[in-house]
């Protein structure tokens, strides 16, 4: 049995929580469009009129200082960056995948949430989104470049919004 967030006050804001996936962001955005993602715009899309109960950035920490001004600007907006660290293994592979964090902050979040929006088009998040939608009956907005998000992400939001050039700079 799903537990309702259906029966808040109406005149109340939507209690509202962003979590970006900063990689999958930037390199999808930069492959499709060979542009940044305007987090200025994101920003200003998806925060007016609504209770913001937490806005993360997931990125990897290389120690660039181009990177550690990006993040500062993350900051300025509003967002809290969270940094894992850039792993290189001996076969030249890279890990710096931000899943797992993505996913238990959003569990924790779900009780305190009307709606989540979730920028990455990941289809690991498929079964936390169904998830959430099912046990939380939250609104979850996936935001994502439409050829590179995974149909099954997309399925499985309650709205999808493709990333266009409103949301690039």
């Amino acid at each position: 049995m799903s537990e309702s967030r259906t029966g808040h006050d109406a005149g109340n804001a939507s209690r509202l929580a962003i979590l970006v996936d900063v990689q999958n962001v930037y390199y999808t955005t930069r492959e499709a469009f060979g542009r940044h993602f305007d987090y200025h715009a994101f920003w200003a899309r998806f925060t007016p009129g609504s209770q913001l109960i937490a806005a993360n950035a997931y990125a990897v920490d290389r120690g660039d200082p181009r990177q550690q001004q990006f993040q500062n600007i993350l900051r300025g907006i509003g967002f809290r960056v969270k940094l894992k660290p850039f792993i290189q293994r001996r076969d030249g592979s890279a890990k710096g995948d931000w899943d797992v964090g993505i996913t238990v902050d959003a569990m924790e979040l779900a009780p305190s949430i009307d709606h989540l929006v979730l920028a990455s088009g990941d289809g690991d998040f498929d079964l936390l989104v169904h998830y959430l939608r099912e046990r939380f009956d939250l609104k979850v907005t996936v935001v994502g470049v439409e050829r590179l998000t995974a149909d099954s992400l997309i399925r499985a939001a309650s709205d999808f919004v493709p990333v266009d050039p409103s949301l690039l700079r």
